[in-house]
């Protein structure tokens, strides 16, 4: 099983930047897909971004994509996700994600369906 322990959330100005981290654990890691979800005030659990296992190819929901950036590093055991150019309705928990789903599938994935779960990391944007 993959343990995964989030870091980098905070608060910041709008039009500023965070980089979120994700370190994994466990034998079976790089069987995994990883990525990120939020979840706002009010709302479900929504997809952000994953990267293919290589890192080659990236996947972002609409809202994100020109503005966050993610990536993964296997020999580290973590995905990353620079989020620039913040918004307030950016404000959310986020959540690093584990699913042995390929990542080509995570837009499409409903939250229930993701096997394991970081304690997630609060990102609030002021206006």
């Amino acid at each position: 099983q993959v343990q995964l322990v989030e870091s980098g959330g905070g608060l910041v100005q709008a039009g500023g930047s965070l980089r979120l981290s994700c370190a994994a654990s466990g034998r079976t890691f790089r069987t995994y897909t990883m990525g990120w979800f939020h979840q706002a005030p009010g709302k479900e659990r929504e997809f952000v971004a994953a990267p293919s296992w290589s890192g080659g190819t990236t996947y972002y929901a609409d809202s994100v994509k020109g503005r966050f950036i993610i990536s993964r590093d296997n020999a580290k055991n973590a995905v990353f996700l620079q989020m620039n150019s913040l918004t307030p309705e950016d404000t959310a928990v986020y959540y690093c994600a584990a699913d042995r789903a390929g990542a080509s599938n995570w837009p499409r994935i409903s939250y229930r369906h993701i096997e394991v779960w970081g304690q997630g990391t609060l990102v609030t944007v002021s206006s």
